[in-house]
């Protein structure tokens, strides 16, 4: 065991398996990926052999868990990091036949209709999947009956009237994207796409993610400080996760118009 003690923590025992070193130089958000994975995965039916996007997977250490945990096959997708990098690295965790990296835009994804039997995304939802038809252009990639999940860094509760003065130095106008779990299920739930199964809050999130600034970046006092001083009020992790409706069919995307010009009079008049 390594003498690294700090990513240990009792209510992720899958996680507690993993080197600490592996993950720090998994580092590639203000979350420790497997934590929010494995909390996520806590409310997912993972089958071996199933067809699961990671979406916005980062340094794909999130895919590479699912792989090695349940034997599902991850398509490990991120606009911001290098394929090649992320492949290196699934193939030093052995994972080269169940995890495959690519780099594409969430807005723009490369997989046939109904492709995924489940549809995943760790502490990255929030920068793509807020307005207020995300959901159904994702939800073409899963097949009906098909689940979707996030786990990512939100809110308890949402922020009503001016912001706390204790995140005044911390927040910047990025931060309004995150949301409490309310607000994702009313966000999803109107569409009439998707069954929500449950969106929750992290119990203690606040303390994991303040753990995990103090052992990655104790540099960051700003954020330490804010999450010191909100204790749990506003800030923590946020779970939600959905069943795609067997009943409902979804229409394909707009990508072109046809239209063929025709010529008409420009000016009412004739000019000289």
């Amino acid at each position: 065991m390594p003498s690294d003690s700090s990513f240990l923590c009792d209510a992720f025992p899958r996680s507690n398996r993993y080197h600490p070193d592996w993950i720090r130089a998994s580092l590639g958000g203000g979350a420790h990926p497997l934590w929010l994975t494995e909390w996520l995965t806590q409310a997912l039916d993972l089958r071996p052999g199933m067809k699961v996007l990671d979406l916005g997977c980062g340094r794909a250490a999130s895919s590479v868990f699912l792989h090695q945990e349940f034997g599902v096959h991850v398509w490990a997708v991120d606009l911001w990091y290098s394929a090649t990098e992320n492949a290196r690295r699934v193939a030093d965790a052995g994972a080269s036949q169940g995890v495959f990296p690519l780099r594409a835009n969430a807005r723009a994804l490369p997989f046939p209709d109904e492709y995924f039997d489940a549809i995943v995304s760790v502490d990255s939802f929030m920068y793509y999947g807020t307005d207020d038809t995300y959901l159904a252009e994702l939800a073409r990639f899963l097949k009906p009956g098909g689940v979707i999940g996030i786990a990512q860094a939100g809110l308890i509760h949402e922020i009503e009237g001016d912001l706390p003065e204790h995140l005044r130095t911390w927040w910047e106008p990025g931060c309004w994207s995150l949301h409490a779990a309310d607000w994702w299920r009313r966000h999803w739930d109107r569409l009439g796409i998707v069954q929500i199964q449950c969106a929750d809050t992290m119990p203690e999130g606040w303390r994991r993610w303040l753990d995990w600034h103090l052992a990655v970046c104790p540099e960051n006092r700003v954020e330490i400080e804010a999450l010191q001083a909100d204790a749990g009020r506003t800030l923590g992790y946020v779970r939600v996760v959905a069943q795609r409706r067997e009943e409902v069919r979804l229409d394909p995307p707009i990508t072109t118009i046809p239209t063929e010009y025709t010529a008409t009079p420009f000016w009412r008049e004739a000019r000289g």
